[in-house]
C-alpha cells in the first residue's frame, strides 16, 4: 500500500496521536518513539500552542559559560548549542579578559526596520517628497496601531524612503523606523507596514506589494570590546607578543579574504547563537542578520564581506578586540515569554532590558572569536575539538560512563577521532586488550 503525507486533520490530532502516525511511518522502536517524550518541567500544552503538529522535543545540551564581567558585572551565561568545546572557548576567553577588567559593552536604542516595496510609480522622485511632506501624519498613523509601544517610548520614530532599480523596473522602498524597546518587534512593525500601505499607495498612485521586516537591523547594534594581555596569551611554545602577533595574522587573513572571513564570522555566531537559542529569541533572524550586516559594510570598501571583529596590538603591547554586529532580541513576546527554560536561562543572566542581552550577545561573541583565533594561531582548532569530539564518538559507540575516558584517551593519543576507530577500541577494551 502507497502511503501518502497528505494526512487532513493531523493538526486536530493530540499529540499522541500524532506520535502515533509518525511512529508508524518511520518505523520506529519504542526506545526511538520515547525519544520524542517531553523532560520534566516542559508543560505538553504550551509546546504544542507554540508550533503546529507537535510531536515532542529536541533537547539539546545548555552549558554555562563562567568568567564574564561585562559593564563591572560578573555574568553566567547560559549557551544551547551541541558544537563541542564552544562553552568551554567563550569560557577560558572571559577569563583571560577579566585579567584586563572585562568586557565594556554597549547597544544602541532599538530600532528595526520595516519595509513596505511600493512599484508602478511614475514619478518616483516626487513621490519621494510627497511622503516625507507627510512623515508627521505617517508616524502617528503607525503610533495608533500600538499606544502601548508608545507609552513605553518606543513606536515609529522616522521614514526614510529609497529609490531602486531591479529588473522588475523601479520601485521605492520606503522604510519605517520603529524603536522595539524590549520586544524583538516583529509583529508591532509588520502591523505598522500593514496600515500605512494604503496611504502609501494614495500618495505615490504606486502598488504596494510587500510589507514586513527587516533583519538586517543596522540601527540595533552591539558593541563590545576587551584586552586580552599579553603577558597571559603565551603558551608552551611562544610568547605573549608571539600570540598577539599570531592572532593578528589570522585575523588579517579573515579580512583579506572571503572563504576565511565566512568561517571567521561563523565561529562568532557560534557563540552569539547559542545565547539566543537559550533565551528563547529567533535565532534565524540574528544569523541572517550578522551575516548581513558584514556583507553590507563590505560593500562601502568593493569588497564581499568583512569580519563582524577587530583586532589591534596596544600601546602596551596587549590584543585590543572589538565587535559590532545587530542584536534584535527581545525579552517580551514570543518563546521568551512562554518557554520555561528560556524564562529561567534570563533570570540567570540577570539582564532587564532587550539592551542588557545584546551587550550580553556583543561580549561572548568576541570572547568566543578570540578564542578562535587563538587556538588557530597557536596549537591548531582541532586539538581543541579533539577530545570532546572523541567523547561524543565513544558514547555514540555505546561506551557505557566508566569506559569512556579509556577509549577517548586512546582515541586521542592515536590522534584516530573517528567513529569506526571508538568502535575498535570499545572492542578492544572489552575483550580485555585495554
Amino acid at each position: 500500500m502507497t502511503r501518502s503525507s497528505e494526512v487532513p486533520g493531523f493538526y486536530k490530532r493530540s499529540i499522541e496521536e500524532r506520535r502515533a502516525f509518525v511512529r508508524e511511518w518511520g518505523g520506529l522502536s519504542e526506545e526511538e518513539t520515547r525519544s520524542y517524550e517531553f523532560p520534566p518541567g516542559v508543560d505538553p500544552s504550551t509546546v504544542d500552542h507554540m508550533v503546529e503538529n507537535v510531536i515532542g522535543v529536541m533537547p539539546i545540551p545548555l552549558g554555562v559559560a563562567t568568567n564574564f564581567r561585562i559593564n563591572g558585572r560578573d555574568v553566567l551565561v547560559p549557551m544551547a548549542i551541541e558544537e563541542p568545546s564552544v562553552v568551554a572557548a567563550a569560557s577560558n576567553a572571559a577569563k583571560v579578559a577579566r585579567a584586563a577588567g572585562g568586557f565594556q559593552a554597549q547597544t544602541t536604542a532599538p530600532v528595526m526596520i520595516g519595509q513596505v516595496q511600493i512599484l508602478d510609480v511614475v514619478d518616483p522622485a516626487a513621490a519621494r517628497l510627497r511622503i516625507l511632506d507627510h512623515r508627521d501624519e505617517l508616524l502617528a498613523a503607525a503610533n495608533a496601531k500600538d499606544p502601548v509601544l508608545v507609552k513605553f517610548g518606543g513606536g515609529a520614530k522616522e521614514l526614510e524612503v529609497r529609490r531602486l532599480d531591479s529588473d522588475r523596473g523601479p520601485m521605492l522602498v520606503v522604510h519605517l523606523l520603529v524603536d522595539a524597546r524590549d520586544a524583538g518587534g516583529m509583529n508591532a512593525v509588520n502591523t505598522m507596514c500593514e496600515a500605512l500601505a494604503p496611504e502609501f499607495a494614495r500618495l505615490t498612485g504606486g502598488r504596494v506589494v510587500l510589507r514586513i521586516i527587516s533583519n538586517l537591523a543596522i540601527h540595533r547594534l552591539g558593541r563590545a570590546r576587551a584586552t586580552f594581555p599579553a603577558a597571559i596569551l603565551k603558551t608552551e611554545t611562544a610568547t605573549g607578543p608571539q600570540v598577539v602577533d599570531a592572532v593578528l595574522d589570522a585575523y588579517a587573513f579573515a579580512a583579506a579574504d572571503p572563504f576565511r572571513c565566512a568561517t571567521h564570522n561563523k565561529g562568532i555566531m557560534n557563540g552569539v547563537s547559542s545565547v539566543v537559542v537559550a533565551t528563547g529569541n529567533d535565532f534565524r533572524a540574528i544569523e541572517s542578520g550578522a551575516h548581513s550586516y558584514a556583507a553590507w559594510q563590505a560593500a562601502d570598501h568593493g569588497e564581499v564581506i568583512a569580519p563582524l571583529t577587530e583586532y589591534e596590538k596596544d600601546a602596551h603591547g596587549d590584543l585590543v578586540g572589538t565587535i559590532e554586529l545587530p542584536v534584535p532580541v527581545g525579552l517580551i513576546g514570543g518563546a521568551t515569554a512562554v518557554h520555561p527554560t528560556a524564562k529561567a536561562n534570563v533570570k540567570v543572566l540577570g539582564v532587564k532590558s532587550a539592551r542588557e542581552l545584546g551587550e550580553v550577545l556583543a561580549a561572548v561573541g568576541l570572547a568566543q572569536n578570540f578564542a578562535a583565533l587563538r587556538a588557530l594561531a597557536t596549537e591548531g582548532i582541532q586539538r581543541g575539538h579533539m577530545e570532546l569530539h572523541a567523547r561524543n564518538l565513544a558514547t555514540s559507540a555505546g561506551a557505557r560512563p566508566d569506559e569512556v575516558d579509556r577509549v577517548v584517551a586512546r582515541l586521542v593519543t592515536e590522534r584516530q577521532v573517528r567513529f569506526d576507530r571508538a568502535k575498535e577500541v570499545l572492542e578492544e577494551l572489552r575483550r580485555g586488550g585495554g
